[in-house]
């Protein structure tokens, strides 16, 4: 066995042309792993940066950091269906109810925010986080790009009118998530969405190209016909469109309803968003794979809930 193994590691460094004797040397020297640097434990710890003295505030942004390494366990998964050569219904199935539990974990974990925090420590310690919003999370807006057709995605005023051959600069300029920071009878946009189109917008378009042809959908469709009618994919299919579209939507919107809403009074959001049309999923109907739903379905999408 381990003269099998020792031959398996000579023929893997040959491969990139190195010896395996230095590898060896360097293994010699090496210090044991250990569970806090293989996790750089301390590192993670230490990436908590209040800015006010209310403690809840703590449990604000550690939430939203855990949040935002499930978005980055989500493309992983999409990503290795996007590069797949030989993609099955079994593979395409078995990533789609890894991602569905992710965000099943996402949507449960709302009752940290909802029910876990002071609503008075919370409305005292998000002034000082204006101008951020929660839409400028880059990677929440990837895995809508790798998720569906961009078609999917653009403001629901203007879908039926736009070119689906548009540019990606005219298409960038009408996707829904514009609408929390742009005045579409000006054409002026927000600090917040400015900003975040500073630093992301070249970054977007990029990942869009690639996944123009690449994304879930567009890969469910080059499927052979016999995968395409797999009732367990169909399934993971819809559960996962209806999981981030409409529960995950809600349980993030009725969180942000119940700290904005108070006495039948909404408040403006940190990014000074019109949140309610924004987020509630009946007004855009976001829908990731709208062929596998009904027309009955689509039209209440996000009604009966």
């Amino acid at each position: 066995m381990k003269s099998k193994i020792n031959n398996q590691l000579r023929e893997k460094y040959k491969a990139i042309n190195q010896d395996l004797e230095d590898y060896l040397e360097g293994l010699l020297h090496s210090k044991p792993i250990n569970y806090w640097d293989y996790i750089q434990t301390d590192a993670l710890l230490n990436l908590q940066i209040q800015r006010t003295v209310f403690p809840d505030e703590m449990v604000f942004i550690m939430y939203h950091q855990i949040t935002e390494l499930l978005f980055k366990m989500v493309l992983v998964e999409i990503d290795q269906v996007a590069k797949s050569k030989e993609l099955t219904s079994e593979l395409f199935t078995s990533k789609l109810m890894r991602i569905s539990r992710y965000f099943d974990i996402l949507t449960s974990s709302f009752t940290i925010m909802k029910d876990g925090m002071d609503v008075d420590q919370y409305n005292k310690f998000r002034t000082t986080l204006t101008p951020a919003s929660g839409f400028q999370s880059a990677q929440y807006r990837k895995i809508e790009f790798a998720s569906t057709e961009l078609i999917n995605l653009i403001d629901k005023r203007f879908r039926d009118t736009i070119d689906r051959n548009s540019s990606y600069e005219n298409a960038f300029e009408h996707l829904y998530w514009q609408a929390a920071g742009k005045n579409y009878k000006t054409g002026k946009k927000s600090y917040t969405l400015t900003v975040f189109e500073e630093k992301y917008k070249d970054e977007f378009i990029r990942f869009a190209q690639f996944y123009s042809t690449n994304n879930l959908y567009s890969k469910f469709k080059e499927l052979p016909k016999e995968a395409k009618e797999n009732k367990e994919l169909i399934n993971a299919m819809r559960h996962f469109d209806y999981t981030v579209n409409i529960k995950w939507v809600m349980a993030h919107y009725n969180t942000a309803n119940h700290y904005l809403n108070i006495g039948g009074k909404t408040a403006e959001a940190t990014g000074g968003s019109e949140w309610v049309k924004y987020m509630h999923p009946k007004y855009q109907k976001r829908i990731f794979f709208p062929n596998l739903w009904t027309k009955q379905e689509i039209e209440e999408w996000g009604i009966n809930i």
